[in-house]
């Protein structure tokens, strides 16, 4: 059975006067670009309904784990939300900004999700893993 999944992104991230707005869009298209961009006085905002992208990457730099602890840990009624770090994205790197504020600011996440629910999403974005490998559901 395939799963339908709806969910709605916004995403956020400050231009400083010190960098190229181009740049912020960049970093932004690297790990979304499925989103549609709009810029705005200081910011560049971003509009999905997909995070199949962001999800290849999670799989690929192997931190599923760290992942789903993020998003769960940004969960609030029926949505979660996270915040990424500008420079790593620009790279096409997944590096989730915990702790002390990046001096560029951090490209920040808003998840709402209509169907599936919050966990099933996460699930499916981020699976749970044993010994760092994704765990199949049916198998």
């Amino acid at each position: 059975m395939t799963e339908i999944y709806r969910v709605d992104v916004e995403i956020t991230a400050p231009v400083y006067d010190t960098e190229v707005t181009a740049r912020v869009a960049d970093a932004v298209t690297n790990l979304f670009p499925e989103a549609d961009l709009e810029e705005g006085l200081g910011e560049i905002r971003g509009r999905a309904h997909s995070l199949d992208h962001f999800s290849e990457l999670l799989h690929r730099q192997e931190i599923l784990d760290t992942a789903r602890a993020e998003f769960f840990d940004g969960r609030e009624d029926g949505s979660f939300g996270f915040s990424l770090k500008k420079a790593a994205a620009f790279e096409g790197r997944v590096n989730f900004a915990v702790g002390e504020p990046d001096e560029l600011g951090e490209i920040a996440v808003h998840v709402r999700v209509d169907e599936p629910s919050v966990a099933e999403y996460v699930d499916h974005l981020a699976p749970p893993t044993e010994d760092g490998t994704p765990i199949e559901p049916d198998g």
